[in-house]
């Protein structure tokens, strides 16, 4: 029976909280809660949504996830993976959509969690995650180009090709002032850690001074030298401070059916996405989190989010990044950062309207390039060929398509591709006339030291690695290469196989049977107690008979003589 496992940090933590702690943390909270606000509304525009939803996600995720999650120091929100899943949904099944699939994606996140399948996770293949990570930065860059140079066009294009041949088509409608505000805020971006490196206001996000510099000079370009050509949020939104009530979607088995694909992908990113910022996290801080406890508040905060009218959230790495660096160290500065943004969105949120779209689509490129990982995809492109092949399948469809192709094509490949190196770790030889001791390992009676001669009439084949299906016809095709006269015993050793599937039975069944109706006697040697106790369910006792399964060669050697 499968003991669930929740245990949130946040209470554990608490016991030792100390008055000295919570003012690191309240310093902490506020300055991650000022550095998620650019990043919200920016994400939440990209994402296809209004702004304001994109901040009550940040605030009803980043408090649940802080709450209940199973690290100290992860703050939860929308991030810019989610972007090209979110925008797809939402073309195809509308708003309401996303919301069920967000709703289906908790769902099978909390599953996730309850069935520990959070240290599963971690082994997804790390070209995968390099692969379609690369994938949704181009893609989101690719998004923003419209904004960041002002271009009029009448639409966009979905496709990614078709979107860069209308881009370069628009490119003369190009806005010199929209264009000057986008590089000018990506310069800032840029640039502001390295100028502020030893100022205490440094500590300010390079986004937020961006968005307030930019927002001040189009504001006085407007009023002072009416120029209007600059598009804001609010040219283009109606902006809201109200606080949405909680609604719960029509749901029918026809919509659940259509949006399981988009809903597997969304909780497969945000399962990957946090435990990979929780772990990075781990390594920063010298604590260990608890990764199925993460994954259950992580599937929480996606079934409150879209009742609140938000979007798919996620652990953020970043932010929790910035976290870690302004001394936050327990849940609480979490809390804080949500709380910051509560206040933030009901005093102030009206500003928002002034921001100038070109400004976001800046804050977007550096976060796509920050994204990107260029360095990790380059450096496994010095890796074998199969993780290269992986990593360049999943960034093509990502990049083409879309990231469940992607994800579930990736997966594919790098489960072919690793039954290939499985198989090829496991051979099967045949030993003819002796076995030398100083090759033996326990299998091997102590003692005897002197060279073991395999007696005429008896063959011996030695596996060596995993039976399972990717091996499981090395038999055949090493007897069919033999051709010679049929022995009186097989004795087949199994010393060095660690498991053996249902397939490998299957085809170890077929050898016996077929062997017997030859009458040729099959005796099993050195099978480990794990393989051994699989053999046993299979009746292979009864198939052979227990004294043709011995534990070790020697015993093996005696019992073929008494067969001959």
């Amino acid at each position: 029976m499968t003991t669930v496992s929740f245990k949130p940090k946040l209470f554990s933590t608490l016991r030792h909280y100390d008055r000295q702690q919570f003012m690191t943390d309240l310093l902490a909270g506020i300055i991650v809660g000022i550095v998620a606000l650019p990043l919200a509304i920016a994400f939440g525009i990209a994402s296809g949504v209004t702004p304001e939803k994109g901040i009550i996600t940040a605030i009803v995720a980043g408090l649940i996830v802080s709450v209940f999650g199973g690290s100290k120091v992860q703050i939860g929100g929308p991030t810019g993976a989610f972007i090209i899943i979110i925008y797809g949904i939402i073309q195809q099944y509308g708003f309401e959509g996303l919301t069920i699939a967000t709703l289906m994606a908790g769902v099978f996140l909390i599953m996730f969690g309850i069935l520990h399948l959070g240290t599963i996770i971690k082994y997804i293949p790390y070209p995968i995650v390099v692969g379609f990570t690369s994938g949704i930065a181009l893609t989101i860059f690719t998004t923003q180009i419209k904004d960041l140079f002002g271009l009029t066009m009448a639409s966009v294009p979905s496709d990614f090709i078709e979107k860069w041949i209308a881009y370069f088509s628009a490119f003369p409608t190009i806005d010199v002032w929209s264009a000057g505000v986008g590089v000018l805020s990506v310069a800032v971006i840029a640039l502001w850690p390295r100028l502020t490196r030893h100022v205490a206001v440094g500590k300010l996000p390079g986004s937020l001074i961006a968005i307030i510099v930019m927002t001040l000079a189009v504001l006085l370009l407007k009023h002072q030298w009416g120029i209007t050509s600059v598009e804001t949020i609010g040219d283009r939104f109606a902006i809201s401070n109200q606080l949405p009530g909680a609604e719960v979607p029509v749901l029918t088995w026809d919509i659940i059916k259509g949006l399981v694909s988009p809903a597997i992908t969304i909780a497969i990113l945000g399962a990957i996405e946090s435990l990979l910022s929780a772990t990075v996290a781990d390594g920063v801080i010298g604590d260990r989190h608890d990764s199925n406890t993460e994954l259950i508040a992580q599937g929480m905060a996606n079934l409150a989010s879209p009742l609140f009218g938000g979007i798919p959230a996620t652990g953020a790495i970043a932010r929790t990044m910035t976290n870690i660096n302004n001394g936050g160290r327990t849940p609480v500065a979490g809390i804080i950062h949500a709380a910051v943004l509560l206040l933030i969105f009901l005093f102030l949120m009206p500003l928002a309207q002034y921001i100038p779209m070109a400004c976001l689509a800046g804050v977007l490129v550096i976060v796509s390039y920050n994204m990107s990982g260029w360095r990790s995809f380059l450096s496994i492109m010095k890796n074998p060929k199969s993780d290269v092949i992986v990593l360049w399948v999943t960034f093509l469809l990502t990049v083409i398509f879309d990231l469940t192709i992607a994800i579930e094509v990736g997966l594919i490949c790098a489960c072919l591709l690793f039954m290939r190196r499985m198989a090829e770790t496991t051979d099967v030889r045949v030993i003819s006339d002796e076995i030398n001791p100083d090759e033996e390992e326990s299998d091997f009676l102590m003692g005897n030291l002197e060279h073991l001669t395999i007696p005429e009439g008896v063959e011996v084949y030695e596996i060596n690695g995993p039976y399972f299906f990717g091996a499981g016809n090395k038999f055949e095709e090493i007897m069919g290469a033999l051709g010679h006269q049929r022995p009186k015993v097989r004795i087949i050793r199994m010393r060095k196989v660690p498991f053996v599937d249902s397939t490998g039975i299957h085809n170890l069944t077929n050898l016996c049977l077929m062997s017997q109706g030859e009458g040729i006697q099959v005796v099993l040697s050195g099978v480990n107690p794990r393989v051994q106790q699989v053999l046993h369910k299979a009746r292979f006792d009864t198939l052979l008979g227990e004294k043709n399964i011995c534990s070790h060669i020697t015993l093996a050697l005696e019992r073929a003589k008494e067969l001959l």
